[in-house]
């Protein structure tokens, strides 16, 4: 085998590795300018696109902020509507005993009178989800209750419980909306 080095070598006859199978150096660029303009016309389009698609979420984005602050606004609003039209009957009904025990001097019918519209009060309201706390000899829970005072157990077994309740605690649900007013023994 001869040694491929040792031959003599023409300038001429060196191969550009850019030009291939008889390509010119211009025909080379203009082919690349042919494939940037193409590429760079169907970037500009995407782009164009995703510009678009971006501005249009954007301004329904804004349109969902409107909308629901207004929501939330008219939700505030009426938002004690449907408990105030509940309570309207409770009303007619205090509006009447006042009106029909004006002038009477006994105290059992006023009494009377004022427990029927308490009753019907107190079904409303427990029909709206309010529900009394039962606390009276209970352990005293600080989540629950406000210690108002302590006195002397009168047994031992109230010792640290719940002696008395000065003013009722109420749920809403399972949620504390009033705290009970307590009295612990001590």
């Amino acid at each position: 085998m001869a040694d491929d080095n040792n031959l003599p070598q023409d300038d001429n006859l060196s191969v550009d590795a850019d030009l291939t199978a008889g390509e010119t150096t211009e025909e080379t660029t203009a082919a690349a300018e042919t494939l940037e303009g193409a590429a760079g016309s169907k970037t500009e389009a995407e782009l164009a696109d995703l510009k678009d698609k971006y501005l249009r979420l954007a301004a329904e984005f804004e349109n969902y902020k409107r909308r629901t602050t207004k929501e939330r606004a008219d939700l505030f609003k009426t938002a004690n509507q449907e408990l105030m039209v509940s309570l309207l009957p409770v009303l007619d009904d205090f509006d009447r005993a006042r009106h029909h025990t004006k002038e009477t001097e006994d105290a059992g019918t006023v009494r009377e009178s004022v427990d029927i519209i308490y009753n019907k009060l107190n079904k409303t309201l427990t029909q709206k989800g309010l529900v009394t706390m039962e606390v009276k000899g209970g352990a005293f829970d600080p989540e629950l209750h406000e210690a108002i005072t302590q006195i002397p157990a009168p047994t031992e077994d109230l010792k640290g419980k719940i002696v008395d309740e000065v003013e009722k605690g109420y749920y809403l649900g399972d949620k504390v909306i009033r705290h009970a007013k307590v009295v612990l023994g001590q």
